[in-house]
């Protein structure tokens, strides 16, 4: 149920930094709903000595005016480990609040929404990798960071959307199982001799992205550049420009300054990149992420009020998981950026 959050000209004063950033993002009509939120959990993160991480698909009034953290699921658990604070607000999905965790153990970690799941987290379980390692003992198994803590767990390395060849080639042999994400596993298949065994997981943000699409932008937008998530099918990959993690995307748009550039992923990302290249053009694909925008300003405030809801891992559980995405931290990452295949 909303609240009653007045819009007082002391809000509007607090908060105008803020707003001039996202000027031209949210539409100044929708600023006094927001700047309310925005000023109390400012406050609040000060007195709770809390800090908010923000995954790149949250929308800009949540990534731009209370986040302290901003980036990929990695990226954020990693600067979490790395603060003072003591509360760690996860404005992401559970399996990314479960990593902050893993990583920052003594930490309490909140996330506003236990609804706020994900359709490749829930595709596989640790049970599923134990009858994987029936079927094709010795094969190593590689989880993409995109998982609970248990698959983590069960799981001899993790990758990111960034790392994943680099990861599968450090790897012994001339097989690897990569779970859960097919369409992930399919396009590093094609950039590596080795035989990728792969699983029926898939983004449900991703996988409606079709090659078609992407030669509509084209038709659409003369001169346009295709920026396209590895977690896309290989049709859309292959129609793409570049291939790379929300991190690796954000990085071209800033180091080529495109005229116009479409990012094929989740559609807040292209606001929150938006926000600084105003010289950029976006066009913007709209596939939500139904998980993600269970996250609002609202729930943030109420979490940081009444601490909650509390993420914990099983601390047997929590050891193997960080095995797992140390192993993965140890492999040298050769390009940061990657070209399309």
């Amino acid at each position: 149920m909303e609240r009653d959050m007045p819009y007082t000209p002391a809000i509007a004063a607090a908060t105008a930094p803020a707003y001039e950033k996202v000027k031209a993002i949210i539409p100044a009509i929708e600023w006094p709903v927001h700047a309310p939120y925005v000023h109390a959990i400012n406050q609040l993160k000060r007195e709770k000595n809390a800090v908010i991480l923000a995954h790149n698909y949250m929308t800009p009034e949540i990534f731009h005016c209370v986040a302290d953290f901003v980036g990929d699921s990695l990226q954020l658990a990693r600067e979490a480990a790395k603060t003072d604070a003591a509360v760690i607000v996860q404005a992401g999905v559970h399996f990314m609040a479960e990593t902050s965790k893993i990583l920052s153990p003594d930490k309490t970690v909140l996330i506003p929404d236990l609804e706020a799941g994900c359709s490749l987290a829930a595709s596989i379980t640790a049970a599923d990798i134990a009858l994987l390692r029936e079927r094709f003992p010795g094969v190593p198994v590689v989880t993409y960071v995109n998982t609970s803590a248990e698959v983590k767990a069960a799981s001899d390395i993790c990758c990111t959307s960034s790392n994943a060849l680099d990861v599968v080639e450090s790897l012994p042999g001339d097989t690897v199982l990569m779970l859960p994400d097919e369409f992930l596993a399919q396009n590093i298949a094609r950039q590596t001799r080795k035989k990728v065994l792969t699983w029926a997981g898939h983004c449900e943000v991703h996988e409606r992205f079709s090659g078609a699409e992407i030669r509509r932008y084209r038709e659409m937008h003369p001169g346009v550049v295709v920026l396209a998530h590895p977690e896309c099918p290989p049709d859309v990959v292959a129609e793409a420009d570049f291939a790379g993690s929300t991190s690796a995307m954000i990085a071209y748009v800033g180091d080529r300054r495109p005229k116009r550039v479409v990012m094929v992923t989740e559609c807040s990302m292209s606001d929150n990149v938006a926000v600084n290249y105003p010289d950029v053009e976006f066009v913007r694909p709209c596939n939500l992420c139904p998980h993600m925008k269970r996250i609002t300003l609202e729930k943030i405030l109420r979490s940081l009020e009444t601490m909650t809801h509390e993420v914990t891992v099983d601390p047997v559980v929590a050891k193997k998981a960080k095995e797992a995405v140390d192993r993965m931290l140890a492999v040298p990452l050769r390009d940061a950026v990657r070209k399309a295949a």
